[in-house]
């Protein structure tokens, strides 16, 4: 490879304050945000949380109402896309129907006017980075879903950005070709060093691909962390929601003790100022045993006391595989449940049960977030 791929150029992004309305609509609401360099850093929330709308202000497609936009030193708030190092890979691909793929990747570099020679060496390095090399002659008519984003993705990196902006890019292909692609776009933005925006709503892909996330809601930021910070200390009931899924209860803390209806959970993190709390426990957290036995497993699958845990009735149970995931009624609500450790036919409807919940999978919400919904929410 030569330096006409980037290697370490990563540059940080930073927006301050910025907001944009689309007349009465707000679509991003005073929003404050440091995206390191080098880093692969994802927007995620549902749609309409604009998510969408600050990649387009960071890539210059949508001017904002207010604020400023930083790429590395340089304060690009009034510049155009095309003076910004940055490159964008849309979802639809947006790959010219007519040219083939060598074209496809060269039009950027022909539109710079540089020498056949280098344009000709530059596509070559970006074919084989995404390999590609080899299909230079074939329309993108040609070619599978999963080749068609290679293309776009080579179109990208061969102009150098310092900013690698990627709008959903994977949502056009099938499971099992997703996930393997997600994994080489992921290794290849680490390889480069390349700084990466990546918008989906697709939280396991959001975990798999990111040094960071960034929740969005109704254009408001709601937390900046580390895949793990998210998923095991959310902000608030909103990321724990959308970061996997998570059984949301009330609890009460007395004395640095937490109860459910009864029942003393053990010692889960977060504060533990007294008062009635939201408690989030994850499905694989809860181990679940039939009421009427004499031993059971706990949530790592050692054996446990039989007569300990919030009592609850099986309302469905689901067979998948190794594992088996119920949903079960409580008095503190229909609890979601993940039984990683499935030796035995799942427990028919109707069966009662006790659950027994591991620390490591709960945490308490900050005070504040009383509400909690009827059932388990993803």
């Amino acid at each position: 490879m030569t330096d006409r791929l980037p290697t370490g150029m990563g540059a940080p992004v930073r927006l301050e304050h910025v907001t944009k309305r689309f007349g009465q609509v707000v679509a991003v609401n005073d929003v404050t945000l440091e995206i390191p360099g080098q880093k692969m850093v994802t927007l995620l929330g549902p749609s309409g949380c604009g998510k969408t709308t600050t990649l387009r202000i960071i890539a210059g497609l949508e001017t904002i109402s207010s604020g400023r936009i930083f790429i590395g030193d340089r304060e690009v708030t009034h510049q155009p896309a095309s003076q910004r190092p940055i490159t964008m890979v849309f979802q639809s691909y947006a790959l010219f129907p007519h040219l083939n793929v060598f074209e496809n990747v060269a039009y950027g570099l022909r539109n710079m006017g540089l020498p056949q020679g280098e344009i000709r060496t530059a596509v070559s390095e970006a074919l084989a980075l995404v390999g590609l090399a080899g299909l230079e002659g074939r329309l993108p008519s040609q070619l599978s879903g999963g080749q068609q984003q290679r293309v776009a993705l080579a179109r990208a990196l061969v102009m150098r950005p310092q900013v690698l902006l990627l709008d959903e890019p994977l949502s056009n292909l099938d499971a099992k070709l997703r996930k393997q692609v997600r994994q080489e776009l992921r290794a290849l933005q680490q390889r480069l060093g390349i700084t990466g925006i990546y918008v989906t709503h697709d939280q396991s892909e959001a975990l798999a691909v990111s040094d960071l996330i960034v929740v969005m809601r109704d254009g408001v930021v709601q937390q900046v962390g580390t895949p793990e910070e998210l998923y095991t200390r959310p902000a608030n009931a909103f990321v724990a929601r959308f970061i996997g899924d998570a059984n949301l209860v009330e609890a009460e803390v007395r004395g640095g003790q937490v109860w459910v209806k009864g029942y003393r959970v053990p010692d889960p993190p977060g504060p533990k100022a007294d008062g009635r709390r939201l408690l989030m426990i994850r499905p694989e957290a809860i181990s679940i045993r039939p009421a009427d036995g004499e031993t059971a497993k706990d949530a790592s699958g050692e054996p446990g006391q039989a007569d300990t845990g919030l009592p609850g009735r099986v309302v469905h149970g689901f067979y998948q595989g190794m594992s088996a995931e119920y949903l079960v009624d409580t008095d503190a609500g229909q609890l979601m449940v993940i039984d990683a450790h499935l030796d035995g036919p799942v427990l028919p409807p109707g069966t009662p049960v006790r659950l027994a919940f591991a620390p490591r999978g709960m945490y308490l919400l900050p005070e504040g977030e009383t509400a909690a919904p009827a059932a388990a929410a993803s």
